[in-house]
């Protein structure tokens, strides 16, 4: 009996890993790109993303995301490579509005994630580079981290030809429907399954049943240098941070491009093919007011780098999961907002279940909430 054979377009973090787990599930896989894993217009490129568990009460990501550092931790040790640090997350919360921080406890115990309760007093003792002023406390999780992002994607579709797959570049011009790509040497693949996982693309791809139930933002991130022979802002001095109050802000410690710190509040809409990747003045002012009040001895910290990336939000910023209302045999995979890398290879595995096996996914991810 012939395999099933199955395109998967997108070579990020979900499409990289569902057509790993297809491959290792026993189908036929082609996966396609037109720039090729972690370029720099996908949302999966950038050197650094944040992997955590603390996602607030009620919510499937927790459970998704303890899954998915499993296996980033088990494939890294597969291929012999480090894809995945230990660096620890700290996340900030205030004395008022803390119900995110209060109700992410019982579900990161739940599903293992080793976390603690800090005070301001074991703060002070463990961050003292951090000036705490309307902190109240904090939780800290010693066993997350964050991941190497383009590297990861880059290595994923490495393993995913190297265990048999093939992989084909895109014309970044697709065909007006979705039975048949168009490649780039102007030839057109065909296969039996179809899954897309084209992050900001898949509202132009498709217009009529995601148009702008997903919604490119611009995110503009920012790299600056650390004093010379200052290690305080460094992996093993400072773990990777969020503080959710007001504007959320996070950081990724120094890991030689300089200190990584970025808003995560969404940008303006971006294109993501021809979008200029300049990063907006203001959001620069508005990111140095924060440096040097909460990091005070980064306060005239010279800007050393810096990235635009997109988020593809959803409504309700969860993701999409389902298979094509009228197309039985496309699936379209997305969504990922500014937290969907971390889960990757959890939602590669979801995928490749649902496309092999039949069945539906979570209500929280399946299209029909839209019309809801």
């Amino acid at each position: 009996m012939p395999r099933t054979h199955v395109a998967v377009i997108g070579a990020g973090a979900f499409g990289g890993w569902t057509a790993l787990h297809l491959l290792r599930a026993g189908a036929t896989v082609t996966l396609l790109d037109a720039w090729g894993a972690g370029n720099s217009r996908s949302s999966s490129g950038g050197e650094t993303r944040i992997i955590r568990g603390t996602y607030g009460p009620d919510q499937p990501y927790t459970r998704m995301a303890a899954r998915a550092l499993h296996l980033w931790k088990e494939n890294q040790e597969r291929w012999r490579c480090t894809l995945f640090s230990r660096a620890g997350v700290l996340w900030m919360a205030g004395e008022r509005d803390d119900e995110f921080e209060r109700g992410s406890l019982r579900l990161l115990r739940e599903f293992g994630f080793n976390c603690e309760e800090l005070s301001v007093s074991d703060l002070k003792k463990r961050c003292p580079q951090i000036q705490l002023e309307d902190i109240r406390w904090a939780i800290y999780e010693p066993e997350s981290g964050y991941l190497m992002a383009r590297t990861a994607c880059q290595r994923v579709q490495l393993a995913f030809v190297e265990e048999g797959g093939d992989y084909r570049q895109l014309s970044a011009k697709p065909n007006d429907d979705w039975d048949g790509l168009c490649l780039s040497d102007g030839s057109i693949f065909r296969a039996d399954q179809y899954v897309f996982a084209c992050g900001s693309w898949l509202g132009k791809l498709f217009p009529n049943v995601i148009g702008n139930h997903i919604l490119p933002s611009k995110q503009d991130v920012f790299f600056f240098g650390t004093p010379p022979g200052d290690d305080r802002f460094s992996e093993g001095r400072l773990p990777v941070w969020a503080d959710h109050r007001g504007r959320f802000m996070y950081g990724v410690p120094d890991l030689g491009r300089g200190f990584k710190i970025s808003e995560d509040s969404r940008g303006p809409v971006f294109d993501p093919s021809s979008g200029e990747r300049t990063v907006n003045p203001e959001t620069l002012q508005r990111i140095r007011d924060y440096l040097g009040f909460r990091f005070p001895a980064l306060r005239n910290a010279p800007l050393i780098e810096t990235r635009v990336c997109q988020y593809e939000d959803t409504p309700d910023r969860n993701l999409i999961i389902d298979r094509h209302p009228v197309a039985e045999n496309v699936w379209i995979v997305g969504g990922g907002s500014g937290h969907g890398f971390k889960h990757g290879p959890a939602v590669g595995e979801i995928v490749a279940s649902l496309v092999l096996r039949g069945g539906k996914a979570d209500l929280a991810f399946r299209l029909s909430r839209f019309a809801e």
